[in-house]
């Protein structure tokens, strides 16, 4: 009788092609989902509390725009004036008529500063707006 014998047998070798190609596909990933929270964190803008509010995917190609304490206004993560931003807006919504944009105000800025920017949407025709909030802190 003969004993296959374990020690003679070739190891197997690492395939380094399969590691390769999940590590770029983790990296895809990553990249992608980041690119798209990229735009809603503004560090200057503390949108404000309200009770009733969901946390909503976020859809490709939303416009986030991003109104600070003294005013300046930040689209998808550049600031614009208001000729630059109703000129922009004019062009999207003409390409794409339903175009969703999500309007985050400074819950210190003043409140005239953001229905200039409402204003600015309407005259561009864009209709599906919506305004962020966050939930409020609960005391513990």
């Amino acid at each position: 009788m003969k004993f296959r014998d374990y020690h003679s047998q070739p190891t197997s070798d690492l395939e380094l092609a399969p590691m390769i190609d999940v590590v770029f596909l983790l990296l895809i990933f990553f990249i992608t989902s980041w690119q798209f929270a990229r735009f809603e964190r503004d560090m200057d803008i503390s949108v404000p509390a309200a009770e009733q509010t969901e946390n909503s995917k976020q859809t490709v190609g939303e416009i986030i725009l991003n109104v600070r304490e003294d005013g300046a206004v930040v689209l998808n993560g550049a600031p614009v004036t208001s000729e630059e931003l109703l000129g922009r807006l004019k062009t999207i919504s003409g390409a794409y008529p339903d175009q969703a944009v999500i309007l985050r105000g400074d819950s210190k800025a003043d409140f005239q500063h953001i229905i200039s920017v409402l204003d600015l949407i309407k005259q561009a025709g864009i209709w599906n707006v919506a305004f962020a909030a966050t939930k409020p802190e609960t005391p513990q």
